[in-house]
């Protein structure tokens, strides 16, 4: 069987981890919200936290459009 070069792994960069890091927390919060769990104005304060802290303002601006 001929391996497909899409089935090789690359290894995931540190930019990369971070990124999916913050997507996985901020779908997180997203939930939160969704249950009730969290109100617009903690999951607002957290997620601007999470943007800030994580250093992902250039995903933020892309998530918002």
């Amino acid at each position: 069987m001929k391996q497909n070069e899409s089935d090789i792994q690359r290894p995931i960069t540190p930019d990369e981890k971070k990124k999916r890091l913050f997507l996985e927390q901020k779908k997180t919060l997203d939930i939160f919200l969704a249950n009730g769990a969290i109100t617009q104005a903690q999951y607002n304060k957290s997620y601007g936290d999470l943007v800030v802290l994580m250093g992902m303002q250039d995903v933020a601006s892309e998530l918002a459009k």
